[in-house]
């Protein structure tokens, strides 16, 4: 099972509509949704994901936004609160010190520990883990490739690393092509449930974007021996913020050609593709979609034909 980790911004959350939307996700795909603000795509998303009965977590005490503020201390929200309920949400909380006061919080809203996915990244909070999750173990467990946190966690256990190797600036990524992943290849024989990872974005986290002086489109994709490597197709003409289109139809031509001789094929492909035959320039917004829907298609494809096996 994969479980990506996506920050809820607006062209993450759609990426993520798109793809149930349109059937490209597989049931072994669940992504998890740290939300930074109780927003309408928000709700648009996780109302998609139930009316289609596929999984997804929603993280409810994310550590990034307003969300917590709004709504913890806001007015509650009918909508929101009526998705919640959905068996098809599964709701998720980050350990932290005031873990057991959360705990009893969520249960006072009718949700069970054992119906929790925890993430559990800090090997300071696996006493408090032990002791809240004692008699009961949680769902699922996302903890990093850590010895004390696999030794503390004895079942749900969810491999969680940040697998993206960020750069300072875009044009810093020019000609990479470098290893992501084979948590894939190798989770189940080291007795976790599951992997997971922030995609092609990261954990770093900036709630405001800014003008690129480069424009780079990072697409995943399985080497010979089934790793995941990811490469980076960048802008040319990098000195200055202007034109971003141009810049766009320079990286898709170093993506379209390696993409139609690889022949990999998804909906994000065929779409960046077709961006290059019209000359089009959908913004900086859709093309980090497009690089999201790219990566967990590629992971549903994959984990599809490894069930069958």
């Amino acid at each position: 099972m994969y479980l990506p980790y996506l920050r809820g911004k607006q062209f993450e959350l759609i990426a993520l509509r798109e793809l149930v939307e349109e059937a490209l996700i597989s049931d072994r795909v669940v992504p998890i949704i740290e939300p930074i603000k109780l927003t309408s795509t928000l709700k648009t998303t996780l109302k998609k994901f139930v009316e289609l009965q596929k999984k997804i977590g929603i993280v409810l005490n994310p550590t990034v936004g307003d969300f917590v503020n709004e709504y913890k201390n806001g007015e509650k929200d009918k909508v929101f609160e009526e998705l919640l309920a959905s068996e098809y949400i599964i709701k998720a909380h980050i350990m932290n010190e005031n873990t057991n006061d959360d705990l009893k919080w969520l249960k006072d809203l009718g949700y069970e520990p054992s119906e929790l996915l925890v993430i559990n990244t800090d090997s300071n909070h696996i006493a408090q883990y032990k002791s809240a999750f004692e008699r009961v173990i949680p769902q699922y467990t996302l903890i990093p490739d850590n010895t004390l946190c696999r030794r503390s966690v004895t079942a749900g256990k969810v491999l969680f690393e940040d697998r993206f190797v960020k750069e300072v600036r875009n044009s810093d990524y020019k000609d990479r092509d470098i290893f992501f992943s084979a948590d894939h290849l190798y989770y189940q024989s080291e007795d976790y449930v599951g992997f997971s990872d922030y995609s092609i974005i990261g954990d770093g986290f900036n709630e405001t974007g800014f003008a690129p002086y480069a424009v780079a489109i990072h697409i995943v994709y399985f080497d010979e021996e089934s790793h995941l490597k990811v490469k980076s197709f960048v802008s040319d003409s990098n000195d200055d913020i202007r034109d971003p289109a141009r810049k766009y139809g320079q990286a898709l031509a170093y993506l379209v050609p390696w993409a139609q001789k690889r022949g990999e094929d998804t909906e994000a492909i065929r779409r960046f593709i077709e961006h290059q035959e019209n000359g089009t320039y959908p913004g900086l917004g859709t093309i980090k979609k497009l690089s999201i829907m790219h990566h967990l298609e590629l992971m549903s494809q994959y984990l599809e034909v490894e069930m069958v096996k």
